[in-house]
């Protein structure tokens, strides 16, 4: 009897394992959203959102180029007062299920984002299939449904077009950063921190760069470009970085990776051209008067990319001269950064935040008007540079020419 009890409880706890998925959904059910776009709507809805959908007919193919004949993605616009009212209506259009697993970027407007992104954050946050490893971007100068319905050459899915160009312009130029979604949300919420997002915008032809017309030729008509630094206040933006002033940035944070200085050198304007590829950022809080000051230290290390004059550069002096030259360049995009941002009462380098993490009694008096505080806080730039690599060789063919 007690045998038989046994092998019941077996049959009944084995049997619950057995259980398919109780939300189980087939994958020709599912449209795979590779990319959100969110503009100013029209009328009584605030929000007019797209969404990139791939067309997998078109892109799977063990053949090189793809698949299908037709375009890979398909775009399709919803119109509601938040982002779940538009999601839901897109279902008119859109035969199959949406399905977020799979979203790699999340399209602000500028125009939307100049009048607050707090309304787009908590339906992201909420929903288990949307990632928050999803890349924020800001469609500067147009709308977030062009950038997303732009077709590109070198990758059969739009949306790598973003990702990778983040990432490369990131690595080598310093101009830009990638910016998620769950990077919004924890500087939202920090204490003495705001957010930044890169920008990114459409040259030439918007019309032409959601046809065919744009892949089929070796001078596209229209192409997407990385372009700036979109800063926050209180969720809403209130300026853009460009050029030095966000590689300034950049430095401040921690996030350079790699990034072109030229120097001018015997009057000749950028006649040397040298490439950090190695930094390290600390920033430090110190108190004079009861006030706080921040000390920021950068640590670099460059290669020469460049020479065109004759330089020894064999001659340890005159590499001295160059470390000078660097220091005196990455501090000074550093110092104009810091200037633009405090005009505009943005911490975006997090110095409430340092300050609330290493004094918080002094943090406590602060909190309250910090923005004030920031426009005017002292801020000491240091900055250390060291050449470390000449490339196949020392001295340029200059060096050699007659006289």
């Amino acid at each position: 009897m007690k045998k038989w009890t046994l092998d019941l409880l077996v049959l009944v706890f084995s049997s619950v394992l057995l259980v398919g998925c109780w939300n189980q959904r087939e994958l020709t059910e599912l449209a795979f959203v590779m990319a959100m776009g969110v503009d100013k709507g029209k009328g009584k809805e605030k929000y007019d959102v797209s969404f990139q959908v791939v067309v997998p007919a078109n892109v799977s193919s063990g053949q090189e180029g793809g698949g299908g004949q037709g375009p890979p993605v398909v775009v399709y616009k919803s119109s509601g007062n938040n982002l779940t009212e538009a999601a839901r209506k897109a279902t008119k259009q859109i035969p199959r299920i949406l399905y977020y697993a799979h979203t790699t970027i999340f399209v602000i407007s500028e125009e939307v984002a100049k009048e607050g992104i707090f309304d787009l954050l908590d339906a992201l946050d909420r929903d288990p299939e949307f990632r928050t490893t999803t890349f924020a971007i800001i469609a500067k100068d147009g709308k977030a449904i062009d950038l997303i319905s732009s077709l590109t050459n070198l990758d059969k899915l739009p949306v790598n077009k973003f990702s990778k160009t983040l990432e490369a312009t990131e690595e080598m130029l310093g101009e830009n950063m990638k910016v998620n979604i769950d990077d919004v949300l924890s500087n939202s919420i920090s204490t003495g921190k705001e957010t930044v997002i890169s920008g990114f915008k459409m040259l030439g032809d918007v019309k032409k760069g959601k046809s065919p017309q744009n892949i089929d030729t070796t001078r596209p008509p229209s192409m997407l470009v990385a372009d700036g630094l979109a800063v926050f206040k209180r969720g809403k933006l209130v300026s853009w970085l460009s050029r030095d002033k966000v590689r300034g940035a950049i430095w401040v944070l921690g996030k350079m990776q790699g990034t072109d200085i030229n120097i001018d050198m015997n009057g000749k304007a950028n006649a040397i051209s040298i490439t950090p590829y190695l930094s390290d950022t600390n920033v430090s809080v110190t108190v004079k008067k009861g006030k706080p000051v921040i000390n920021v230290y950068i640590k670099t290390v460059f290669k020469l990319s460049e020479v065109n004059t004759a330089f020894d550069i064999t001659n340890p002096l005159n590499m001295k001269i160059i470390e000078k030259k660097v220091q005196s360049q990455i501090k000074r995009d550093i110092d104009m950064s810091i200037r633009t941002v405090k005009k505009y009462n943005s911490d975006i380098f997090g110095f409430g935040e340092k300050i609330h993490k290493e004094n918080p009694k002094l943090w406590k008096k602060l909190e309250s008007d910090w923005e004030n505080q920031f426009s005017q806080l002292q801020v000491n730039v240091k900055v250390d540079a060291y050449y470390r690599e000449a490339g196949k060789r020392n001295n340029p063919f200059w060096m050699d020419m007659k006289k």
